[in-house]
């Protein structure tokens, strides 16, 4: 995502997508091969919304809160900037109301190979990490759940053996338990281990059963089940509650038709959710990831309107562009927006227009 990670930046940093781009065009017709060639790997049966939260892990930790209700059936998450980049500065209470999953960003690197650790940032306002804590309360009693992004576009977490492994599940789940977080989001755009985050996300899981686990890839990641991180995704699909790639920064990529579509389109979004969709996941786990403004991203923005008329060909089949999905996929999770401090700065209008579309999907 594009996300500058300092209080001191004034702008947020706009990716070029070049990376991206290349590996689209070595991708170019992999999706479409891949689930020719496998067949349609089959979803998991678990609907992640209706995980039983766990007011205690399994560890004996006791959480600082209670964990948060469900996720429900359709729900828009956003991401909250512990840093001011140029965007509206909120504290967590500000969040509009139309957000059900609140992405806390981020959590970073420390010097133990895997772990992770987080720092309120002065400059979003908070006097104390209590008055932090109990705006996450508060959101919970509401029933949002907040949880606790890792990494970002210059997040260097590297989750490559059993020890490190280990230590993400183990500096997550203290997290988890010293904020009152309700779960993790997995946004690293520099590499990702399928095999060892399966472990840790596996892990993280087995001491907090209730966990909510998001993630939120380039769209260069999901191009195939053979990707990293569509196996990770595949790999906790049993517990897994959305993946909401990022469907900007990242120029013309693959349909799961073999066909190349433009980003800024509503065929872009339909056309690459269908690759997760038809690609093993369940339509529960597939959200539509998008810049809440045009200057929350270098390139890849739509109106509210397209977010809407993209969810509407992926549920109904109605309001396509020129790509028709096989089939319609009602109990898709919903959409997600970069940030909800870019949103507030932009009139909130993707809270007000995508929010109320999603929250109003049968």
């Amino acid at each position: 995502m594009v996300r500058a990670r300092s209080g001191r930046a004034a702008h947020a940093e706009r990716r070029t997508g070049r990376t991206a781009r290349r590996g689209a065009r070595a991708l170019a017709g992999l999706a479409a091969a891949a689930l020719t060639a496998a067949g349609v790997v089959a979803a998991g049966t678990a609907d992640a919304s209706e995980a039983t939260p766990s007011a205690t892990s399994r560890t004996g930790h006791s959480p600082t809160v209670a964990r948060a209700a469900a996720v429900p059936k359709h729900a828009v998450t956003g991401y909250w900037q512990n840093f001011d980049n140029g965007a509206t500065v909120q504290k967590l209470k500000d969040v509009n109301d139309a957000y059900d999953i609140i992405a806390v960003s981020f959590a970073e690197a420390t010097g133990t190979p895997g772990a992770v650790g987080f720092h309120l940032d002065p400059a979003v306002g908070y006097g104390s990490a209590d008055e932090f804590k109990a705006d996450i309360k508060a959101k919970q009693a509401a029933g949002k759940s907040v949880i606790i992004s890792v990494g970002g576009e210059k997040g260097a977490v590297s989750v490559s053996d059993d020890a490190s492994a280990k230590n993400f599940a183990d500096s997550v789940g203290k997290l988890m338990d010293e904020y009152g977080f309700d779960g993790v989001d997995i946004d690293l755009e520099n590499g990702l281990n399928s095999a060892y985050m399966t472990k840790a996300l596996k892990a993280l899981h087995a001491a907090h059963s209730g966990v909510v686990v998001t993630m939120a890839p380039q769209t260069v990641d999901m191009q195939s089940p053979q990707n990293e991180y569509f196996k990770t995704a595949l790999g906790i699909k049993d517990f897994l509650t959305v993946v909401n790639m990022q469907y900007y920064n990242s120029g013309s990529m693959n349909g799961c038709d073999g066909k190349v579509y433009a980003q800024g389109t509503v065929d872009f979004l339909t056309s690459l959710a269908c690759v997760q969709l038809e690609g093993g996941l369940a339509p529960s786990q597939v959200g539509i990831g998008v810049p809440a403004s045009s200057r929350a991203a270098g390139g890849g923005y739509v109106e509210p309107s397209v977010v809407n008329a993209a969810l509407d060909c992926l549920t109904q089949g109605r309001n396509c562009g020129s790509f028709k999905p096989p089939k319609t996929y009602p109990g898709l999770r919903g959409a997600m927006a970069w940030s909800t401090n870019w949103d507030a700065a932009n009139g909130n209008a993707f809270a007000g227009q995508v929010g109320a579309h999603v929250q109003g999907m049968p």
